[in-house]
Parts: C-alpha cells; structure tokens; sequence
C-alpha cells in the first residue's frame, strides 16, 4: 500500500507525523479520515476553527495557515486493517525532502508510539520533539480532554 503525500507548505513550523493512513483514510484519500479519529476535532479546537466541519481542502487550508503541517512516518507498507501492530515491510517517506520543501520547520509531534519510533531520528536532527497520546479510536484509554490538553500544550508550545 502507498500512504498520502505530505500537506506542507515553505513557511511550516511544525510538522505532525502520524505512522500510515487507515483504511477510511486510504479509501478517502485524505489524512485521519476515520469519523471517530479526535484529530480534527482536537487540532480544530487548538487553532480555533471547527475543522472537522469543514471539507478536507478546506482543513488543509487551515492548517498550513497555521504554521503546521501533515504526514507519516511510512511512505509505503503492506497492513491488514488499519492498526498500527499490523505494519510489515515498511518504508519511510522521504524526511530529507520534506526538510527542503519546508526549511522552517523546527518541530514535530508524533501522533501516537508506533510514529514515535522515529522520534530520536529527528531530534537527532536538531528539532524539537514531542511523542503524543495517539488521536486513534483504537486508543481510547486516554479520555479526550486530556488528549485536548496534552496536544493543545504541545502545538501551542512548539509552533
């Protein structure tokens, strides 16, 4: 399977790395699809727009508007169903490139533990870092106003 390209722009300062778009993502066409995914919501309520909303475009618009930026960590795997603990033969999306589209970019969170694996790569790389409580339904022991909390810290802290 091939994952999404990245939604980026030159003046991005922080960059959100998820591990590899799920089903209704990958049928969608679009990142964090899955009705039930907090990341929408959870984003929308930190910049202060209702993004989950809105149409795909149109949160893209957003979001880049807002200095953030949107890929995975995989570029390409082969998965059965949509969990992460499902990932074989994977291969990572082209970091290096990314670095040159969005030379601004100086911080990235890492949206859940299977994307937070690269986590040392990239501080490694001199960028501010931060692994967070996946937005994933199938992460629901973390209620979501904590996961609001956690994230609203982070994106406000590292933008």
């Amino acid at each position: 399977m091939r994952g999404l390209g990245p939604v980026v722009a030159p003046h991005s300062r922080l960059l959100v790395l998820g591990s590899f778009p799920g089903e209704a993502s990958l049928a969608a066409g679009h990142y964090y699809a899955h009705p039930r995914n907090l990341f929408w919501p959870i984003v929308g309520e930190v910049i202060g727009e209702p993004l989950h909303e809105w149409p795909f475009e149109r949160r893209y618009e957003a979001v880049l508007a807002a200095g953030l930026a949107i890929w995975d960590v995989y570029g390409a795997c082969r998965r059965q169903g949509s969990l992460d603990s499902g990932i074989r033969d994977a291969a990572a999306n082209d970091f290096a490139h990314l670095h040159r589209v969005a030379p601004n970019l100086g911080a990235v969170l890492f949206n859940g533990k299977a994307a937070g694996r690269f986590e040392p790569r990239f501080r490694d790389a001199g960028y501010r870092t931060r692994v967070m409580p996946s937005t994933s339904p199938a992460y629901a022991s973390m209620p979501r106003e904590r996961k609001l909390a956690l994230w609203r810290e982070a994106i406000e802290t590292l933008r």
